[in-house]
C-alpha cells in the first residue's frame, strides 16, 4: 500500500525495545506478557503520552502462550493502557510486528484510530510443551468421568510413547523441513558459499559491537527490570565483537550434516524480547507537540511457493514496495534487511541484482539493483543483535527511523522474510 490522496499520513513518533537476549539466559523465567508489558511501559515513560490518547495496540507474537492467547491485550493493560482501549495479537510469522505496524497505519490512514502502539513481543524460552494426541484425547474424555471404575479404564489402549511430552517442531508445515535446511538448499541453488555467509554474519557482529561502543544503539533499548530481584539489563547479549573468520568458520554445520554450509555463527540464534512504536497520524503528532521521525511512505507483502522460495520475501517484496514509493534503490540511504541467515540476506541481495532473476520472476526487464553494502545494517542485525520472532519488525523500522536522522538520509528500506514464503517491505521517509 502506498500513501493515496484523501488518506492521512501515519508518521512513527519513537520506538523503544527492551534489551534483545539470547533465549535461556536474564528473562528466562519471564513470558511473553512480561517482555511486552516491559516495552510499553517503556515507550510511555520515553514518550510521555497520555495513554488514554492511544487507540488500539496492536503486538506481534509467534510462539503463544496459552494462559495469555491475546497477549497484547493482557500486556497493554498491565502496562497501563486504559481498559477501553482495545488490543489485538497478530501472527504472521517473523513480519508478525510488521503486520502490527502496516495495520496501524491502515487505522490511522483511514480515519479509525489516531494514535496506536504497534509492535511484538516474544518469549523463545517459554514455549509450550504438551502431551502427545492420543494422551490429550485421552484427558478431555476424562473431564466426563463420574466414577472410580471409569478412571481404571484411562490408560486402556495407552502406549508409554503416548506419555511422552511433545516439543513443537521449527519445521515448514507444508514443506516439513525446518528454515535452516530450506536456507541451505538456496544457498546451494543460489550459489552462496560458506565463505560468504561468514563473512557476512561477522560483519553483523563487528557492526552492532561498533554501534554498542559509539552509544548508537542506547535511544532505542530501554533498560529491563527483571522480578523478583529486579535485577537491571541494559545490553543485548547476543553481540560477538571479538569473534574472527576462522572462529565461524571452525563451527560444523548445523542443520544439513555433514556437507550444510549453515552453521550457530552464520544463523540467528533464539531469542527472548519485545519492541513497540509509536505511531500517529501526522497532524495529531505535531497537535500535541512531537516532532515525528519518519513517515511510512508505502508497504507491501508478498508470498511465494515455501518449497523452493521460502526465504526469498525481501526480493519479491523491495520491487514492489519502491514501485509503490515511485522510488529506486539509488534514492534509499538506509536499509535494514533482517538477517535469518546470512545465506538469506546474501542470496537476496544476489536476486535483487540479478536481469535473470528479474525477468523470469519478477517480469522485469532488468535487475531492481545492488544494495550498497555501507547502507546495509551499519548497526547490526538479527545474527548479531538477536532474533525474538514477533517483536523484530519493530526493531527494524525504529533503528532504520533512528539511522535516517543520525546519516541524515531522506529514505529507508525495511525488508524481511518469514516463514510461509511471505516477504515484507516498509519504506520509511524522513520527517525533517
Amino acid at each position: 500500500m502506498t500513501q493515496q490522496s484523501g488518506l492521512r499520513n501515519a508518521v512513527l513518533v519513537d520506538g523503544v525495545r527492551i534489551p534483545f537476549l539470547r533465549s535461556g539466559s536474564d528473562f528466562k523465567n519471564l513470558m511473553s506478557y512480561d517482555l511486552g508489558q516491559m516495552a510499553i511501559k517503556s515507550l510511555l515513560t520515553r514518550t510521555q503520552i497520555d495513554p488514554g490518547k492511544v487507540d488500539w495496540v496492536m503486538l506481534g507474537s509467534v510462539v503463544s502462550n496459552l494462559s495469555t492467547s491475546n497477549v497484547a491485550r493482557d500486556a497493554a493493560l498491565a502496562a497501563g493502557i486504559p481498559p477501553h482501549v482495545p488490543a489485538a495479537t497478530v501472527i504472521l510469522a517473523c513480519v508478525s510486528a510488521n503486520k502490527a505496524i502496516t495495520g496501524a497505519i491502515d487505522l490511522i490512514r483511514t480515519g479509525q484510530a489516531d494514535v496506536v502502539i504497534a509492535g511484538g513481543t516474544e518469549s523463545l524460552s517459554d514455549i509450550p510443551i504438551r502431551f502427545r494426541k492420543r494422551f490429550r484425547q485421552k484427558l478431555i474424555e476424562s473431564q466426563k468421568y463420574r466414577g472410580v471404575f471409569d478412571y481404571l479404564k484411562f490408560f486402556k489402549g495407552l502406549r508409554p510413547a503416548d506419555l511422552l511430552p511433545e516439543i513443537p517442531s521449527i519445521s515448514e508445515f507444508s514443506t516439513g523441513r525446518t528454515m535452516g535446511q530450506d536456507c541451505d538448499r538456496l544457498a546451494a541453488r543460489i550459489g552462496v558459499s560458506r565463505e560468504e555467509q561468514d563473512a557476512f554474519a561477522l560483519q553483523s557482529h563487528h557492526n552492532a559491537a561498533r554501534a554498542v561502543e559509539n552509544g548508537w544503539l542506547k535511544p532505542e533499548i530501554a533498560p529491563a527490570r527483571i522480578p523478583p530481584k529486579f535485577k537491571i539489563v541494559e545490553e543485548d547479549n547476543g553481540i560477538r565483537g571479538d569473534t574472527t573468520l576462522d572462529r565461524l568458520a571452525g563451527l560444523k554445520p548445523a542443520f544439513v550434516k555433514p556437507y550444510g554450509t549453515l552453521t550457530a555463527g552464520n544463523s540467528s540464534f533464539l531469542t527472548d524480547g519485545a519492541a513497540v512504536t509509536l505511531i500517529m497520524a501526522e497532524e495529531t503528532a505535531r497537535a500535541l507537540g512531537y516532532q515525528p521521525k519518519a513517515r511510512f511512505r508505502s508497504y507491501a507483502y508478498t508470498a511465494q511457493d515455501p518449497e523452493d522460495e521460502l526465504l526469498l520475501g525481501p526480493a519479491y517484496a523491495t520491487p514492489k514496495v519502491l514501485d509503490q514509493a515511485g522510488l529506486s534503490l539509488k534514492d534509499i540511504q538506509v536499509f535494514e534487511f533482517h538477517e535469518a541467515f546470512a545465506a538469506q540476506v546474501v542470496a537476496n541481495l544476489k536476486c535483487l541484482d540479478s536481469d535473470q532473476f528479474a525477468r523470469e520472476k519478477l517480469g522485469r526487464d532488468q535487475k531492481v539493483g545492488a544494495v550498497p553494502p555501507e547502507k546495509l545494517n551499519s548497526w547490526g542485525g538479527s545474527l548479531s543483535l538477536g532474533h525474538p520472532f514477533g517483536a523484530t519488525g519493530a526493531r527494524l523500522v525504529t533503528t532504520a527511523a533512528n539511522r535516517l536522522i543520525q546519516e541524515d538520509g531522506e529514505f529507508a528500506l525495511i525488508a524481511s522474510c518469514a516463514a510461509g514464503a511471505v516477504g515484507n517491505a516498509i519504506v520509511l521517509e524522513r520527517c525533517r
